[in-house]
């Protein structure tokens, strides 16, 4: 039988040796690899109807997949004023002031990207913004997607004047005498005041979704997993699946949030499975912490402001059994957790849970921005795997300490920042992502991330913590292989050989050989999921 795509003249990277295959060409049909072999012998199993690309000795390596992103909520946190670039206080009220500028009367200002260093040694507080702000509802939402700050009037609108109580560590940050400052920490707390404004269309959220998958396949990726469930999600996807526009294959974790009951869990339990031909629900996520940055991650010491103190489920004991839960029923989970006590909690409850019941179930943490060197091993003793995502290290960090992240922990703990290459000596399985929408989602740059450890936007500045940076092979590994072993997939992703699934991400050049600062630049040719091309560059 003929097949639909071939590809001749490749160099096929094998990212589980770091070599080429011997081979230059290969054929998908059906989603799957279907031949290896010389560009003669594949160039006979097409007819007028095959697509047969010529890629010119270009790198074809198994499709690059994200092991952490936010596809839907991404699309939309990411719509609105840019502030990612802004490096001072100076340029996040010049930014404002310029969108204000072009505001109807009345309308929202909704920003992202607000990173926490612009404010100095200052409380982050919305009368830093004033008077740029003043009379403006205004949400702008800070680089870690766990908080944000809302103007005096946005607040007056949704009417919070005071603290707040929650079901989960969240909260309204307020002065001494109860008012509130303007700063949101975690989600309940942010729905108070998300809800008061104007709310995009469906029809505007799923074009911004497409948009946003669109621009992921031509980065080169091919996969995703997609660490919640909300709103519309899987709605979205299917519907992007069935007309044949989904271009990433997803698999998607749902949220189990404190308060969740055994029907709540029964209910996860049920989902798993569930989806289409490009998406599917795997795993439940879990948070057991916040962030760093904003004072709600949980570590074994408070910060230097007294914070960080608290797990974000009140009572940490419901978590442990609510793993055990799913464990027993064969549903792998992913659990967010930052700081040192909530990376070792979530170690305990899987350590619990398979003393209760020994199947094959891989656990995950998110994550694991510092840890002691006792929880190293434990990964690889448990078989848990470490999701990390270098580039927040990179570009929310600094190497002389003097960020927010940094200053919180102190040189101790600063000095254990995203432990890579300790994780991977200690024999744990490492698997790379972005966390879109807190840091970009092209994959090169995460790879590159975790090899040179520098600020993308300068990249003349020094790595943090260079000793724990990635090779070249292991950060392919990190999008490929392991993020097969990860999904429990490694039977049908993550390699180039026949019966494997048709998902090829072709790069102009060796990203084993292209020097880590170069990587972000390499030209992605040709983007392949289930042997139908999602993106292709007019070279080829």
């Amino acid at each position: 039988m003929p097949a639909p795509l071939v590809l001749l003249s490749a160099r096929l990277l094998d990212p589980a040796t770091g070599t080429f295959l011997p081979e230059t060409a290969l054929a998908a049909a059906d989603g799957k690899i279907t031949a290896l072999g010389d560009d003669r012998e594949i160039r006979a199993l097409a007819d007028a109807a095959t697509t047969v690309i010529d890629l010119k000795g270009a790198v074809v390596t198994p499709g690059l997949t994200d092991g952490h992103l936010h596809p839907v909520s991404g699309a939309e946190l990411t719509h609105g004023l840019d502030l990612s670039g802004c490096t001072d206080l100076d340029g996040v009220r010049a930014a404002l002031a310029g969108e204000v500028a072009a505001l109807a009367p009345g309308a929202w200002l909704h920003g992202w990207g607000l990173d926490p260093n612009v404010f100095g040694d200052r409380p982050v507080e919305a009368a830093a913004l004033a008077p740029v702000l003043d009379g403006v509802p205004a949400l702008l939402q800070l680089f870690d997607a766990h908080s944000m700050l809302a103007s005096p009037r946005a607040l007056e609108l949704a009417g919070v004047d005071g603290p707040r109580a929650f079901d989960q560590a969240a909260e309204v940050v307020c002065d001494a005498a109860g008012r509130p400052t303007g700063l949101l920490l975690e989600d309940a707390a942010c729905e108070l005041v998300e809800r008061a404004a104007p709310q995009p269309t469906r029809e505007e959220r799923r074009a911004r979704l497409a948009a946003a998958l669109r621009a992921m396949a031509a980065a080169g990726l091919t996969g995703g997993h997609a660490m919640d469930a909300n709103g519309d999600s899987l709605a979205f996807y299917e519907e992007l699946d069935a007309a044949g526009d989904l271009p990433l294959r997803l698999r998607v974790a749902p949220w189990c949030q404190p308060g969740t009951d055994d029907d709540g869990v029964r209910a996860l339990i049920a989902r798993q499975g569930t989806g289409g031909r490009l998406w599917h629900t795997a795993g439940v996520k879990l948070f057991m912490d916040g962030t760093i940055d904003n004072g709600t991650a949980w570590l074994e010491r408070p910060d230097c402001h007294g914070e960080s103190t608290h797990a974000f489920w009140p009572d940490p004991a419901v978590y442990t059994r609510i793993v055990g839960q799913l464990h027993a029923a064969g549903v792998p989970t992913a659990t967010h957790a930052i700081g040192d006590a909530a990376v070792r909690h979530v170690l305990d409850a899987v350590e619990q849970a398979r003393r209760a019941d020994r199947n094959g179930v891989r656990h995950r943490i998110e994550h694991i921005e510092t840890v002691p060197d006792d929880t190293l091993r434990r990964f690889a003793e448990l078989g848990v795997l470490a999701s990390m995502q270098p580039t927040h290290c990179c570009d929310f960090t600094r190497a002389d300490h003097t960020d927010n992240w940094s200053r919180r922990l102190g040189e101790e703990r600063a000095a254990r920042a995203w432990r890579c290459r300790d994780l991977t000596d200690a024999g744990a399985t490492v698997v790379l992502g972005s966390d879109w929408p807190i840091a970009p989602y092209p994959p090169l740059g995460v790879m590159a991330g975790a090899r040179h450890r520098r600020p993308t936007r300068d990249l003349d500045q020094p790595p943090h913590g260079p000793e724990q940076a990635l090779t070249a092979l292991e950060a392919l590994r990190g999008m490929t292989v392991h993020a097969a072993h990860a999904a429990g997939e490694e039977d049908r992703a993550g390699r180039l050989a026949p019966g494997y699934r048709a998902d090829l991400t072709v790069l102009a050049d060796d990203p084993l050989t292209t020097a880590a600062t170069d990587l972000p630049d390499l030209p992605v040719l040709l983007t392949v999921l289930d042997g139908r091309p999602t993106h292709r560059d007019p070279r080829v």
